[in-house]
């Protein structure tokens, strides 16, 4: 009779970043991915290669902000299926559809920690206004730094309901988020 062969570890959870623009998303990521020694993944761009735009502004230009969430549900979907990564969610991939199911199911499974990474409306435009404003198309029809507070107000118990993890972000630089991240882990 043979030993049973020991049960193998579980995969490592994806780190998976949710917030508004502007939050830090993707230069945390980035960050953390590094000292984590993880593949970073931004989510924004493996929505953009599923329809061949170089940007979000554009692919919401060329096949509509329909299209754009059902791709991007279909990104979610492909990246949270590799284990252990560091992924920084578009601010609204958690509003297309089935998208909040998917992350819930994730962390339900521990195959994702959702952290929330937070910021005031104030703090956000400030952000904002340095950024290329083309690069991201405007979100309620409004100019995309006017617009933060309505949808910082529509999408925030979105974020609050699905984050394992809240981390507000005002007040800290990104090394110093992404210190706060790797010591939850």
């Amino acid at each position: 009779m043979t030993p049973a062969d020991p049960p193998s570890p579980p995969p490592v959870p994806n780190v998976v970043l949710i917030g508004l623009r502007g939050s830090g998303k993707s230069s945390v990521g980035a960050n953390l991915a590094a000292l984590l020694g993880r593949p970073f993944v931004d989510l924004d761009d493996t929505t953009c290669a599923i329809l061949e735009a170089p940007t979000v502004a554009e692919a919401w230009q060329r096949r509509g902000v329909a299209a754009f969430r059902l791709a991007e549900t279909a990104a979610l979907r492909r990246v949270l299926a590799v284990p252990g990564q560091v992924i920084s969610l578009g601010g609204g991939t958690p509003t297309a559809p089935g998208a909040a199911d998917l992350l819930r199911a994730a962390a339900r499974n521990r195959a994702a920690v959702l952290i929330y990474l937070r910021a005031p409306a104030e703090v956000l435009r400030d952000r904002l206004a340095a950024a290329d404003p083309s690069l991201r198309p405007p979100l309620t029809g409004a100019d995309p730094l006017a617009e933060i507070d309505i949808v910082l107000a529509r999408r925030d118990p979105l974020y609050l309901s699905l984050a394992d993890h809240i981390i507000e972000t005002s007040a800290l630089t990104i090394a110093e988020v992404t210190e706060r991240i790797a010591a939850l882990l």
